[in-house]
């Protein structure tokens, strides 16, 4: 058993490409989205993390938006 497989999935993203592969997009576009502030992100040390958590909220928050705004045009 390996230690990827011993500790639990941990709620911190450390990196644009953790960032990228658990978004599902390439590195450019997590990292555009960082530069944008499109992302809810944040720099410790000159690197870019995120929390899992604060990204589905994020998202979820999104999704309901542009679904009152389909349902209000």
């Amino acid at each position: 058993m390996t230690d990827a497989q011993r500790l639990p999935e941990t709620d911190l993203l450390t990196g644009i490409k953790s960032i990228a592969d658990a978004m599902g997009i390439t590195k450019r576009q997590a990292y555009h989205l960082h530069e944008s502030g499109d992302l809810p992100t944040f720099k410790m040390g000159g690197k870019v993390y995120a929390r899992r958590s604060t990204l589905a909220k994020h998202f979820a928050e999104q999704e309901a938006a542009a679904a009152r705004a389909a349902r209000d045009a």
